[in-house]
């Protein structure tokens, strides 16, 4: 029998006891509440989700990829080197520089690019599909239509040639694939349409590149160099810049079209240099030209023995008083009228050396034609 003592002690125990059992109650009410409505941590019918089946590759998307798999192994990726001095040993070493992208261009390992891409590089490696790297040196570059061959001493089994096509008969919305290395990454594939043809592009000298392919397939910077293709997997440019205040792709990417690539690749390879045709002189800029109401190319300077010395043409002189006699204007070759400097380089590479031209020149304000001979610009 307990004591009235004992009995309060008992009393005071339940009564400490009932708050934490109280809360313990509201807890559990509480996480089952939390549970029943969803909101439990745990994820109840977490299985993965059934793949659907599809349908077979539409036949564009084959063709696609069975282009990719037969061009993608003649396009190589272009690493190019600066000679920097090690700060410690103080012996020279070569870093990479910058990347870009190029293609095969025949089984004697000529390696086809831009000039940009090389342009300030004291060396360079090429990568092929096969990821093995090879040492290049250069062959011949083209700075004013941003082309430029490299060599590789790859055996002949290793390298894949890009077939050529012609960029003469393309037309606007025609299919056309880029293939690259953009951000050092390995090869990719962006696809578009031609967007307009006969555009005119800028070279690094400032010259201007006509005949130039406009395209919508994504062009970002690692893509210089590499090959535009048809639906056909054939060249039909090189890609060589993209309009782009931010310089990613925007949407507006620019080739170098086939057949001019086809006309100089050759002469890289064989001499080292374009052969241009030329006439001997020396121009006055459009500007002074332009200042003095001339409509046409004065010619400054005429080179002795030059064809345009045999045919006579004049430069521009001073008399012994320091009066200025204006040379003659050139307004026109083969019958193409000329109106700047521009008009008459462009019209020159549209010929050979030893091509026999007439000139239209503007000499005391009366029209007359010589005949000349183009010779090789030196």
């Amino acid at each position: 029998m307990l004591t009235p003592n004992h009995q309060r002690s008992r009393y005071s125990f339940l009564n400490y006891l009932w708050v934490p059992l109280v809360c313990l109650g509201l807890v559990v009410v509480l996480l089952w509440k939390l549970w029943a409505h969803g909101a439990s941590p745990v994820v109840p019918r977490a299985a993965p989700r059934p793949v659907a089946p599809r349908t077979d590759l539409s036949a564009d998307e084959k063709a696609t990829i069975a282009l990719f798999r037969r061009a993608s192994p003649s396009v190589v990726h272009i690493t190019t080197l600066a000679v920097a001095r090690d700060i410690f040993t103080l012996n020279l070493l070569q870093i990479p520089e910058g990347t870009g992208s190029g293609f095969i261009w025949d089984e004697s390992g000529n390696i086809v690019t831009n000039f940009h891409v090389i342009q300030d590089a004291s060396a360079a490696q090429v990568t092929l599909a096969d990821h093995s790297t090879w040492k290049a040196r250069r062959v011949g570059v083209a700075p004013d239509k941003d082309l430029a061959v490299l060599r590789i001493d790859a055996p002949a089994s290793r390298l894949r040639p890009i077939p050529v096509g012609s960029s003469q008969d393309l037309q606007v919305g025609q299919k056309v694939l880029a293939i690259g290395n953009p951000f050092g990454l390995d090869q990719t594939l962006t696809t578009g349409v031609i967007s307009a043809l006969g555009r005119e592009i800028e070279s690094v000298t400032r010259r201007p590149i006509q005949g130039v392919i406009q395209t919508d397939a994504a062009i970002n910077p690692g893509n210089s160099g590499g090959p535009l293709l048809d639906s056909a997997g054939r060249l039909i440019g090189v890609n060589t810049a993209i309009f782009s205040p931010s310089g990613a792709s925007a949407g507006i990417g620019f080739a170098i079209p086939v057949d001019t690539v086809n006309r100089v690749v050759p002469e890289l390879i064989r001499y080292g240099k374009v052969i241009r045709p030329g006439l001997g002189i020396q121009v006055a800029e459009d500007q002074l030209a332009q200042g003095l109401g001339l409509s046409g190319v004065l010619v400054v300077e005429v080179v002795p023995g030059s064809v345009a010395a045999k045919a006579g043409i004049r430069p521009t002189r001073r008399d012994a008083f320091g009066r200025v006699s204006l040379g003659d204007v050139i307004v026109a070759i083969g019958g193409k009228k000329i109106e700047s400097v521009n008009d008459l380089f462009l019209i020159l590479e549209q010929h050979k050396v030893g091509d026999a031209v007439s000139i239209a020149l503007v000499r005391d304000k009366r029209r007359q034609e010589v005949k000349v001979t183009l010779e090789e610009l030196k």
